[in-house]
């Protein structure tokens, strides 16, 4: 795919890695950016076009693909992390939350927006994944069980969209140098560099990009006779 004079649709692009997103494709000259938040007060991006978006709701999704209906490029980066115990007194209310965020919402917009990718001549969809789709570390259970459904589904998207010529990109991610991670001392990737590994994924016709030392080791360990994922340590990892 090719970035420039492309029509992106960024979710949760009122900050962090979203907001490094619209600014690394109005740099590479994307023809329209929309960076979709709750909040799109809060985007004070020069050259993009806000659109308010809550991606937990079936309405403000078919508004916003209604809205924006010359969008060849989906970018599913909205996502929320409790970092909740097991036996936390939300937990469940929490993993609820992340499901809906982080699964639902990149179905619901894929779903919406699939067809507008065909008209469009195909297209692509990004979907912000983690090394926790694949991994679960002690508070961050619930969170890696949405991550590893958005996978699965990022996997069913890229087959079943193949026929209208729609890409389907994962990126798996370590730490991102975000407010997400902000607490973490282990080594964090910055959003920049993963906005160009992505963005060069895109052109070169990519499935999935790891963007990290981090999520390759893991990534290699998944099919050892003992599974990274039985019993990862994220200190060893680092």
């Amino acid at each position: 795919m090719r970035i420039r004079d492309s029509v992106a649709f960024i979710t949760g692009a009122n900050r962090g890695l979203g907001l490094v997103f619209a600014q690394g494709l109005i740099d590479a000259g994307a023809r329209k950016v929309y960076a979709a938040a709750r909040n799109p007060e809060a985007i004070r991006l020069a050259g993009v076009q806000p659109v308010r978006l809550d991606v937990t709701s079936s309405e403000s999704v078919a508004a916003a693909a209604s809205n924006c209906t010359d969008t060849n490029l989906l970018i599913n980066n909205a996502g929320i992390n409790f970092w909740t115990g097991f036996l936390g007194p939300d937990s469940v209310e929490h993993a609820r939350s992340e499901m809906e965020t982080n699964y639902f919402g990149p179905i619901s917009l894929s779903r919406a927006f699939a067809p507008l990718l065909a008209k469009n001549g195909g297209g692509a969809i990004v979907n912000i994944l983690s090394v926790l789709s694949w991994i679960s570390v002690p508070m961050g259970g619930t969170y890696s069980a949405s991550k590893a459904a958005a996978w699965a589904l990022t996997n069913w998207l890229r087959t079943g969209l193949r026929a209208q010529g729609t890409r389907v990109l994962g990126v798996h991610a370590g730490p991102i140098d975000t407010d997400m991670a902000a607490e973490l001392t282990l080594p964090k990737v910055t959003p920049r560099d993963v906005v160009r590994q992505v963005l060069n994924a895109l052109e070169a016709g990519r499935d999935e990009v790891l963007t990290d030392d981090m999520t390759r080791q893991v990534k290699a360990g998944l099919s050892d006779e003992l599974g990274i994922y039985l019993n990862f340590d994220p200190g060893v990892a680092a």
